[in-house]
This record gives structure tokens, sequence and C-alpha cells, in this order.
């Protein structure tokens, strides 16, 4: 099988490089920067290209991994007919490429990924969506070499599977990044923090988040909740992200507790 990536930031990089490792043949890299075709292209031996003008039609399957707002952008250029069209994103419907194959799908890796940061893709979980029989059959036995972890859901399915994915992944982060400019500001160590936030995510392997939350809010300790606000009062939308999540743990154990208390 003979492929083409569309893309050459975070995602098509990593894939590229799982598909090569799984031993199949990458024809081409495209990227509207020579420079990031290039780059790519040279890891895996495949020719860089920076218009779609250029592209192949020799290939199996043509793989878009842009951002959301370029997929239609992109498709749109290929003319492909019975060629394997597939897209990355966790939000764009599958039928977003209907127009432009008759053969069409998604292969959505569920992970947070970034070029310079090696991932174990094999540890990927990929999330699929066919438009028909042949189509599955081929990508699912592409997908196999690629991780063990693979599951099909339909768009809507994987829309709601993305959402939950920026709440626990990047919104995390972003409290994070938020607790660590704080305590540079104290002069605190932030690494002070990383054994809690290790623990933390190592207990819900194995719990439901429900069962193990800690801290003031779920204890409705407001005394505690009314200093550390006022320890953020020089970061207002630091307060207002406490406060809002804060109010929203109390709205939900309070109010969980009392329902328990009538039962």
């Amino acid at each position: 099988m003979e492929i083409v990536i569309l893309g050459s930031g975070n995602v098509a990089t990593h894939l590229a490089f799982a598909l090569k490792k799984a031993e199949y043949h990458i024809k081409q890299v495209y990227s509207r920067d020579i420079d990031h075709a290039k780059h790519l292209a040279d890891g895996i031996g495949a020719e860089p290209i920076d218009s779609l003008l250029y592209i192949t039609t020799e290939a199996d399957v043509y793989v878009i991994a842009v951002k959301d707002e370029a997929i239609l952008e992109v498709a749109s250029e290929l003319r492909l007919r019975n060629k394997i069209l597939l897209h990355t994103s966790g939000s764009t419907d599958m039928d977003v490429l209907k127009p432009f194959s008759s053969s069409y799908g998604v292969l959505y890796p569920l992970q947070t990924i970034s070029k310079e940061v090696e991932l174990d893709f094999s540890k990927v979980p990929l999330i699929l969506e066919f438009s028909d029989q042949r189509t599955k059959e081929e990508i699912l036995n592409m997908a196999f070499k690629l991780s063990p972890i693979i599951h099909e859901y339909n768009s809507e399915q994987r829309r709601c599977l993305h959402l939950a994915a920026v709440i626990a992944c990047n919104f995390s982060n972003y409290l994070y990044a938020i607790a660590h400019d704080f305590l540079a500001e104290k002069k605190v160590d932030f690494d002070l923090l990383k054994p809690l936030i290790s623990e933390t995510a190592h207990k819900i392997q194995s719990h439901d988040p429900n069962a193990v939350q800690t801290g003031p809010a779920v204890r409705n300790d407001g005394n505690i909740i009314r200093k550390h606000l006022d320890l953020l009062k020089a970061h207002p939308n630091w307060q207002q992200v406490y406060e809002l999540i804060s109010e929203d743990i109390v709205r939900k154990y309070w109010k969980e507790d009392k329902q328990n208390e009538t039962k």
C-alpha cells in the first residue's frame, strides 16, 4: 500500500513515522511550506511537494492531516475517484470528504501530540469511521499495524470524544500553566506539584473520577476558598476560573449528598 500524507504538523509527523515503522511506503508529503514538507519527507524517504497540482494519482491512501479549517480546502483540490481519502480530525464530520472520493473515512489518533516529543504510537487509541466496507477492511488492516487500540465511532460520537479530550487534557494543561506561573511569581518550585499531578492521573486509571475528588470545594470549605481567591486578586481571570470550578464542584457534590440523604 502506498500513501500520501497531506500535512507536516504534529499529527502528520507522528503518523508518517508510525506508518514508515509499519513498513508502509509513503510516496509524498505535501505542505504549503516546502521546507516543512522536506523536513518530514527526508525522514521517511518521501517526495516533498508544496502544491496540490503535483499530487500523484498512483497512491492507494491519501491522509489529510491539517487543521480542521483547511480539510475541505485541501480535499477539494484532489481528484481521487476510488482512492481512499482520510482525515485525522476529532471534530470534522467524515462526510466532508464525500464529494471528493467514493472511498473515504477518518483515522483520528486520540492523543496529545507534539512534534518534538517522542510518541509510542502503539499506545495511541485510533478512532475510525468508514464510508463503506471496502474502505473499512483496508483501513482496519492498516490501523492494527499502528496500534492495537482500535474503536469505531460515528462523527457525532467522535466530536463528543474530542470535546471530552479537550476538557480532560487541554484544559488540565492550562490549569498546570496557571499553577506554574503563580508559583513562579511567588518563587516556589513548580516541580513540587509533579508527584501530586502524577498521583491524580494515576488514581483515575482505576477509579471513577467522581469518587476520588478532593479539595476545599468538595468539602464546601468556604473559608479556604475565600482565602485562595484573595491570593489570586492580582489575577482576576484566574480568580474567575477558580471560582467557577469551585462553585460547580460544590453544586455537584453537595447536591448529590442532599439527594442521598432523602433516599
